[in-house]
């Protein structure tokens, strides 16, 4: 197997693209393989630098914990992949198929049947009539990729995607099928529905099909309801509660949450292939400051404040640091600084304003936030309805006593590298980005990466802040009467479409209307826009404390 081209993908992942489904999946089963079998522990090999693997298409993103390791991962792909021992049937390719029961009366039986030149009825029997297999995951938490079935049932996508597709929703898009594990937009021809749990977090595994599995569909009994043994109802497993019924000995009370708060982590890395993405704090320097500071353990748990108004009362005598986006903080009415520790005695409150720049406020606590992890990290996942619900008044955050050192009394000065990094004499944020897989398309990238001086260049263009941004991502539009607009494919590349590839943060997409939208905290596992550039680790930290208005341009770097 010869890939058809491996390229660094932002600063931690390297893109490896191939010609087909099949190469695809036999690449990731190789790099799966060499991942997990004992020689990778050694620290001869780069296949222990992989944290994640995205599979797709035409392609596998291979994700690593460092910089380092992805510099190692793509020396060691360009170097040939054939050399790796193949790997053994994973158990779930090697079990009997699951049965999917289906009502098929979806919204566009009719549609495919006219589609295919099938009767409805027709439809139904080459679905159920052959075994189909997952290729895949992403899209979202337990969606499924499943190829194989009857060549006759490719049908195209719908122009216009739905903005909610019922959990439950079994679809077909080109040569796949799949099942919506959870209600959400979507684009796919609806032929049917199922009462099968595709995904529960508290379960283990969470998603019900796995990659290499096979799946049969079969006609539901009319008697099956969500009420009888032989079916669950669908949909994401029920929040529970992360909060405990008692007043723990140290805790937070949350008299306000302001407009947004949620709990974060480094995240949880490692489940992109059944579509889960990392997510975790959204300005990483900024949280990971705030637990250095108060002598936390590596990735202990913090909250995330938004545009502030956040107000807490100490239950006990905690120590706490505020970094990130600075504004009016006070303790009992006394004003307080960020980026140094301070500390609360029982009862006392700590309140935060709205900050005078950026977006996002990090409050950890020594010993960090003891609620139940979810998938091994207690970040919440707006996008993928993962971990603790949004911090509401009167729920009371627990403190943990596992701390890895002592509290630093060294002052860090206001958190400048974390706020927007302004250009001199101009009010602009600039955002790093690297060259990204699709950079050629545009008239802006050039032909050629050492022609990046030529006017049009992607620098050269000035973006506004749109209303459009949240963790999951920031959608950028042309300044008014400033340095260009959309930006605009070579005509070479004007029809072309991208098959589904793995995503990171930072990636910058494109979309038809020419406007980019810049990957989050919160992204989705894969994405079908051609990617420009992929903002740095720390361009994405400062586009996280972006406001909606504030200028930005991306500074293009070389890889």
């Amino acid at each position: 197997m010869a890939p058809l081209r491996i390229s660094p993908f932002g600063e931690r992942a390297v893109l490896v693209e191939v010609s087909g489904l099949d190469e695809a999946r036999h690449l990731y089963s190789l790099l799966r393989h060499a991942r997990e079998t004992p020689a990778a522990a050694s620290s001869a090999t780069p296949w222990r630098d992989i944290v994640d693997l995205v599979p797709a298409a035409r392609s596998v993103l291979v994700v690593a914990a460092s910089a380092s390791g992805a510099t190692r991962l793509h020396t060691a792909l360009v170097a040939g992949v054939a050399s790796l021992a193949a790997p053994p049937p994973t158990s779930a390719e090697a079990a009997p198929p699951v049965t999917i029961p289906v009502h098929y009366d979806g919204p566009d039986l009719a549609e495919v049947a006219t589609h295919t030149g099938l009767t409805p009825a027709e439809v139904v029997a080459a679905h159920t009539g052959m075994p189909w297999q997952v290729a895949f995951g992403g899209f979202a938490p337990g969606f499924a990729y499943l190829v194989g079935g009857d060549p006759r049932l490719q049908v195209p996508r719908h122009p216009q995607p739905r903005t909610t597709v019922p959990a439950g929703s079994v679809a077909l898009a080109g040569e796949f099928s799949g099942i919506y594990p959870r209600s959400s937009p979507g684009g796919w021809q609806l032929i049917g529905r199922t009462d099968v749990v595709l995904w529960d977090p508290d379960r283990t595994p969470p998603a019900a099909l796995q990659p290499g599995q096979h799946v049969r569909f079969t006609v539901a009994e009319p008697s099956i309801s969500p009420t009888s043994p032989a079916a669950t109802p669908t949909g994401p497993a029920p929040h529970r509660d992360p909060h405990p019924p008692h007043q723990p000995h140290r805790a937070l009370t949350v008299l306000t949450p302001g407009p947004l708060t949620t709990v974060q982590d480094e995240g949880r890395p490692g489940l992109a292939a059944v579509g889960v993405g990392p997510s975790g704090a959204a300005d990483r320097t900024a949280y990971r400051l705030a637990n250095r500071l108060v002598g936390n353990m590596p990735g202990s748990a913090a909250l995330e404040v938004t545009l502030g108004g956040l107000a807490v009362r100490a239950a006990g005598a905690l120590t706490v640091c505020l970094t990130g986006a600075a504004g009016p903080a006070t303790i009992d009415g006394r004003e307080v600084d960020f980026a140094t520790p301070l500390h609360l005695r029982d009862g006392q409150e700590l309140r935060l304003g709205m900050p005078s720049r950026g977006v996002r406020s990090y409050l950890a606590v020594r010993g960090g936030l003891a609620l139940p992890a979810t998938l091994g990290s207690r970040s919440t996942d707006r996008l993928a309805g993962l971990g603790p619900a949004s911090v509401a008044a009167g729920d009371i955050l627990p403190v943990g006593g596992e701390v890895g050192g002592p509290v630093h009394v060294d002052h860090a000065p206001p958190m400048a590298h974390s706020q927007p990094s302004r250009a001199e004499a101009r009010d602009e944020v600039l955002i790093d980005v690297l060259p990204g897989p699709q950079l050629g398309w545009f008239v802006c990238g050039g032909d050629r990466l050492d022609r990046l001086h030529r006017l049009g260049r992607l620098d050269d263009r000035l973006w506004v802040v749109s209303g459009e941004a949240d963790r999951v991502g920031v959608r950028l539009t042309a300044a008014a009467g400033r340095d260009g607009g959309a930006l605009a494919r070579h005509t070479e590349w004007a029809g072309a479409e991208v098959p589904s590839f793995g995503m990171v943060r930072g990636a910058v997409q494109v979309p038809p209307s020419g406007m980019p939208v810049i990957l989050g905290a919160d992204h989705p596992v894969t994405g079908g826009y051609p990617v420009i550039a992929v903002a740095t680790e720390a361009g994405s930290d400062r586009l996280a404390q972006c406001r909606p208005g504030d200028h930005v341009r991306l500074r293009l770097r070389q890889a």
